[in-house]
């Protein structure tokens, strides 16, 4: 047990801590004085320990403890964790504790950290045989919300655009058109590139495994029916989620994070009006042309790999690919694209909307638009494919 010569507490700069103790009867005095603090932590620690080992030797008989504070010169919470180890030792052999001679900002530092120092930390929970599960159903429960606000914000969505009908002269055509640039014209090209190489890849890997049963000359048949029923229209989705979704969020969330969309409300302007509509409109537009462009583009690669491979020229292809087809196989592409549009443009100004806070909400909820865009026209296109086939198209 470290002892040193007890200074007066008014001392500006007292010696390391010390602590004495002895037996009084069935009472146990423990006596600190000098520095508890950051000073002498090891020195306080060894004092501690020294007194807490001559009282489980002489401990028998005790009723209770008492800590006299009134020569300590400093304290602060590492004195305070230190000196309740002997509180806690008295409690656990149920001995009642008495604080002696305290200052009242002593007393204080004391009363705030002893009720903290008797938590014990928390402790990690081991991976729960039912973890899978407990994960699994928060995931449930978050895309039922997520499910649940993105049908509210459709409705508010058609009650917009049932009032705006209801005014024609509420419509901004001067946004709609921008829009229509924006996603119209300056995605053809990228567009345009992309469903011509899977145009090439449907009609080159198409052919080299007809040509192992002999009938390669029903290439032309494959590319299509493949490319108008289901690819051009998959492949436009694809890339306007990818561009113009996402484009979508990031404006509308940049506007919230900058408060616009806020400003907007409160001088009395409807953002679902003035944001969301425009975009609408603007995508319902242009969803069917870049359909069709998307189209014509994969024909083209399939028409220059049958060139290329069977010398079928362009004119002998197109009337080919016309007998097996009919209009319903020509037209079914250009029906999913309005509702693919619709789906794009919801999921993206329902994620901008959503956006608060700082520009990595923006990120997130961009991401998430693209996701969930790709999500849903994918599901959407399986439930076209088996209502067409029910209905016979």
């Amino acid at each position: 047990m470290q002892v040193a010569e007890s200074l007066p507490p008014e001392s500006a700069d007292p010696a390391p801590g010390w602590l004495l103790s002895e037996r009084l009867g069935e009472r146990w005095l423990a006596s600190a004085g000098g520095g508890w603090n950051m000073t002498a932590p090891e020195t306080l620690e060894a004092a501690v320990a020294t007194v807490l080992e001559r009282f489980r030797r002489v401990g028998a008989g005790l009723r209770s403890v008492a800590l006299d504070l009134s020569s300590v010169a400093a304290l602060d919470t590492v004195g305070a964790v230190l000196l309740h180890r002997i509180r806690l030792a008295a409690l656990a052999e149920g001995l009642t504790f008495e604080l002696v001679g305290a200052r009242p900002a002593h007393a204080a530092l004391l009363e705030a950290v002893w009720p903290a120092a008797e938590t014990p930390p928390p402790v990690p929970a081991g991976r729960s045989r039912f973890a899978a599960i407990a994960a699994l159903g928060r995931g449930v429960c978050a895309g039922a919300n997520e499910a649940a606000e993105l049908i509210a914000f459709f409705g508010r969505l058609v009650a917009s655009l049932t009032y705006v009908l209801l005014h024609p002269s509420r419509i901004r055509y001067n946004a709609i058109t921008h829009h229509i640039r924006h996603v119209g014209l300056e995605a053809l090209p990228i567009l345009g590139l992309l469903a011509f190489m899977i145009g090439v890849v449907i009609a080159f890997q198409g052919a080299e495994q007809l040509a192992k049963v002999g009938i390669e000359s029903l290439v032309v048949h494959l590319i299509g029916l493949t490319v108008l029923r289901e690819i051009g229209s998959l492949i436009t989705a694809i890339i306007v989620a990818g561009r113009s979704g996402s484009a979508f969020t990031a404006q509308i969330g940049a506007m919230k994070v900058n408060q616009e969309v806020d400003a907007m409300q409160a001088i009395g302007l409807d953002p679902m009006e003035i944001l969301v509509l425009p975009r609408i409109f603007a995508l319902l537009v242009v969803m069917p042309l870049l359909t069709f462009f998307a189209n014509a583009m994969a024909l083209l690669g399939g028409a220059v790999v049958a060139y290329a491979l069977f010398d079928i020229n362009l004119v002998e292809f197109l009337s080919q690919m016309r007998v097996p087809l009919d209009l319903y196989d020509a037209s079914v592409g250009l029906l999913k694209s309005p509702a693919f549009a619709v789906v794009i443009a919801l999921v993206g100004c329902h994620e901008g909307m959503r956006v608060s806070g700082n520009a990595e909400s923006v990120g997130l909820h961009t991401t998430r638009s693209v996701v969930l865009s790709l999500f849903l026209v994918m599901l959407l296109n399986a439930l076209f494919s088996v209502l067409f086939t029910a209905l016979g198209i």
